[in-house]
């Protein structure tokens, strides 16, 4: 494995890290040309997929800046749309949770329905269309169940409909969306979700109409649970001072399980280079004086490890092209602005850019 080298790594020191600000920029050094070519980039960029499950995604995305690997974790936040209740119609509500509790949960219940279906509402005209609006209807009452056990218990046996659940909401299909739709109708993506629990006598009656938005409008529009990366790490043990073999051992619990190799016989050291992606980076070595100048800890500064949950309608592979398509419309629209400010030299206004 190769030493320490600035321009790749992220130092990991006891109290502090080092060599933080990237130098991959034209003028920096003298002897060197850092100007961007697209040849290098297209070469050094990877996107590699560690894991993936029905609702998460771990990969890797490797050569670019960070500037751009957090742009892609904020888009994904804030900017992805999906489709989500945002008004409540009650006609009805006699349980025991406020209108506007029940309102709140029903606005946090995932929708599974593709945001290509519906376009965002003009924020200038506010009428329902079938292109802008989903209409689900809820209603439910409490009933008590005429053969049930005299010595149950269980709230399921007594009663109909003692829990509301989110599969109970039931989609109105509005103009032209009962043919569009049809294929896949729009429903929760968990139909266990508890909105309410009723008891005799109880009812709730609504209408709830779901809307396209994003993230940084309101946080239920979020098409992740989380959405974070951090940097690979790297341990670089120094040849010019091995590690002791009868501290091999010790040495070797310094790490994340799996880390660090031993050598049944030689009690030589070395760094299981697959299992080293699990190093939480503790620094637990660095505690120990026997081990000062053995290792060196460090962050590869342009390898990004990815871990996104899917919440919502998008499976988790379908997240970052995404994120990428969002970007790319930002790029668009800014680069139209650049070359009408280049086309309209004497103007003396401020150009105004608004969002695609």
């Amino acid at each position: 494995m190769a030493g320490f080298d600035p321009k790749r790594h992220v130092g990991v020191h006891p109290e502090r890290v080092s060599h933080v600000s990237s130098t991959d920029y034209p003028g920096h050094r003298t002897a060197q040309d850092n100007a961007w070519n697209l040849a290098q980039f297209h070469q050094s960029l990877a996107v590699r997929v560690e894991r993936m499950s029905n609702r998460s995604i771990d990969f890797d995305l490797v050569g670019v800046d960070a500037s751009i690997a957090n742009a892609f974790r904020r888009i994904l936040i804030a900017e992805v749309p999906t489709i989500c209740i945002e008004r409540v119609y009650m006609w009805c509500n006699t349980s025991v949770i406020a209108d506007e509790v029940l309102a709140h949960r029903l606005g946090l219940v995932p929708l599974n329905v593709d945001p290509a279906f519906l376009d965002l509402k003009d924020p200038h005209n506010d009428q329902a269309t079938d292109r802008n609006t989903l209409v689900f209807r809820l209603k439910a009452a409490c009933e008590r169940r005429k053969n049930a056990p005299k010595d149950a218990t269980d709230p399921e046996a007594l009663f109909i409909n003692s829990e509301v659940l989110s599969s109970q909401l039931e989609w109105v299909p509005q103009g032209e969306q009962a043919t569009v739709m049809s294929a896949n109708p729009p429903l929760p993506t968990n139909p266990n979700i508890v909105l309410a629990k009723l008891r005799p006598g109880q009812e709730i009656d609504m209408e709830v109409h779901a809307f396209k938005g994003v993230g940084k409008d309101h946080a239920k529009f979020c098409p992740v649970a989380t959405a974070s990366y951090r940097l690979l790490p790297e341990i670089i043990l120094s040849p010019a001072k091995p590690v002791p073999s009868d501290l091999a051992e010790k040495f070797q619990k310094c790490f994340s399980p799996g880390v660090i190799r031993v050598h049944p016989h030689t009690k030589k050291v070395s760094v299981d280079e697959k299992s080293a992606r699990f190093e939480s980076m503790s620094r637990e070595v660095y505690r120990h004086p026997e081990f000062d100048g053995c290792v060196q800890l460090a962050r590869v500064r342009d390898h990004f490890l990815f871990c996104i949950e899917s919440e919502g309608f998008y499976p988790p592979e379908r997240l970052l092209p995404e994120a990428i398509q969002v970007m790319r419309t930002k790029i668009a629209t800014l680069r139209r602005a650049a070359e009408a400010l280049l086309n309209d030299t004497g103007a003396n206004e401020d150009a105004e850019m608004a969002e695609a």
